[in-house]
């Protein structure tokens, strides 16, 4: 953006003042050095506010993509960053670089991704440690958006808010550039789960959000149910952009799933065969490839596969899931013709080892588990094999609690990242759902005509008992579901965001 001409008027203005003060002050006249002191500190700072604003060629085109998270595990922000630039925007993408993104982001030349580090904070007493995060965050923040070059926009994740917000819009201040922040949940009621509603940095936290929040130029969210929350509450005007499923997301042919499999069966014993050998074939648990001509079939005695992503965080309760398989272990044991079941939970986070030691104490006979960390490339390929092997997925934002028994908010900011459902799974690869009961739930899952909804881990044994007893065929309830989803699939992520987002990039 341009320097507008009363700013450059009032700062030759603001010149002319500080020569004539300077002038009466070398004659004698009764002008005090610390008036002409402050008069220049004045000027230099409006120097360098006009710096700062100063237009090189192209700034329109210019958008900051920011998330004070992990970069690979930011999908949606991926997806606002290709689709900027497919719009001929160069982006800056600013967040850690913990883990690889996407291969479409890392080869799009208009994207160019600036890594920031995680700050610790100073050992000590929890408060300390955490102030010192905030202020050291800050710092960093505003040293990597003060010298990049200037940006049209800043559109920024939230949450993570607290420092970023402030941050954010302070350097759209300076810079001129319009802020948006896309609502992916609210900061407060995530800190809620762990220290309770009544904290002070709770407190602290929500006010915080309720002051700068209102201050972004424009403003995205997940949900309508988010969005009327956002204007009932907090007074502010959003648009809703439902995660609606990539390109990538598709089923999958079925030479790219036993490529998969054969990785993973590297890795995880879950995956390998463990039948006699044939040096013509080669096998994983759920396919065969026959080396002499290349043909890849799905083997008819193979397990169902159950898929769910997970940041393995304190606002998810895998215990759910865990005791669903169990009671569904039960039910084969009972005698009930159902098939093995290979669970397999994906993601990383601080809860891993946690539920990685529990899962190890379950002894389950038919029902295995495993828990890889799967590449950006790799997980829609998974995503698409469950398509034929008549699979179905348990997203993680599906079996999570926060929103069901959490803060006060109640059932409004559950869909964080509940709509990865619809990019990821279900629109994407035509897969159906089984998900836990929220209030706006059904924007996402339609019961009985593309997934189920349970209650607890009961209703969800019962439910995959259901789904998968007249597995592998197709002609059940599961195959009633994803017939349901193919002829529904809805619109794809590009089309949804040129509709919802690129008109608040191309008007004031």
């Amino acid at each position: 953006m341009a320097v507008h001409g009363t700013g450059t008027a009032s700062l030759i203005v603001f010149v002319l003042v500080v020569a004539f003060l300077s002038f009466l002050y070398l004659t004698d006249s009764y002008v005090t050095w610390p008036l002409v002191g402050l008069n220049v500190l004045t000027v230099l700072s409006l120097l360098w506010l006009w710096k700062l604003r100063q237009q090189d060629g192209g700034t329109e085109r210019r958008v900051c993509v920011l998330v004070l998270g992990d970069i690979g595990r930011s999908p949606r922000m991926q997806y606002h960053s290709l689709s900027l630039s497919k719009h001929g925007y160069n982006v800056t993408f600013v967040g850690f670089l913990d883990t690889k993104p996407h291969q479409d982001v890392l080869r799009q030349e208009k994207i160019r991704i600036a890594p920031i580090a995680e700050v610790k904070g100073v050992q000590g007493p929890k408060i300390l440690k955490y102030v010192t995060k905030v202020i050291v965050q800050s710092l960093q923040l505003l040293h990597v958006l003060l010298r990049m070059e200037l940006q049209s926009h800043i559109l920024m994740q939230n949450p993570p808010g607290l420092p970023n917000i402030a941050v954010a819009w302070l350097v759209c201040v300076l810079r001129g550039s319009r802020f948006i922040i896309d609502w992916h949940n609210y900061g407060y009621t995530i800190m809620a789960l762990s220290h309770g509603q009544r904290h002070p940095v709770v407190r602290l936290a929500k006010w915080y959000e309720h002051f700068f929040g209102p201050l972004a130029t424009r403003n995205l969210c997940v949900t309508n149910a988010m969005k009327d929350d956002l204007h009932r509450n907090w007074g502010i005007k959003a648009t809703t952009l439902y995660d609606r499923p990539a390109s990538i997301f598709r089923e999958t042919p079925l030479k790219l799933q036993h490529e998969l499999f054969m990785r993973l069966a590297s890795t995880y014993p879950q995956f390998q065969h463990s039948g006699s050998e044939d040096v013509e074939l080669e096998r994983t648990t759920f396919s065969v490839r026959d080396l002499s001509d290349g043909t890849v079939t799905l083997r008819a005695e193979r397990p169902a596969l159950l898929l769910s992503s997970t940041s393995w965080t304190e606002d998810e309760d895998f215990s759910i899931l865990l005791k669903a398989l169990e009671e569904y272990e039960g039910f084969i044991k009972e005698g009930a013709l159902l098939p093995s079941l290979v669970c397999v939970i994906t993601g990383k986070g601080p809860q891993k080892e946690h539920y990685k030691k529990l899962i190890d104490s379950l002894h389950l006979e038919h029902v295995k588990i495993c828990t890889p960390w799967l590449e950006a490339e790799d997980y829609p390929v998974l995503l698409g094999n469950l398509t034929e092997t008549q699979g179905l997925i348990l997203s993680r934002d599906l079996i999570k609690l926060g929103g069901h028994s959490g803060p006060s908010t109640g059932d409004i900011w559950w869909p964080t990242v509940a709509m990865k459902a619809i990019r990821s799974c279900m629109f994407g690869c035509c897969l159906p759902v089984c998900a836990i009961h929220f209030n706006c739930l059904h924007e996402l899952v339609k019961h009985e005509e593309n997934g189920l909804i349970f209650r607890d881990s009961q209703e969800l044994a019962e439910q995959l008992k259901s789904l998968l007893s007249e597995f592998p065929s197709s002609g059940g309830r599961l195959g009633l579901f994803r017939r349901n989803l193919r002829a529904n699939r809805g619109q794809r992520w590009d089309k949804n965001w040129d509709q919802n987002v690129l008109p608040l990039f191309t008007t004031l």
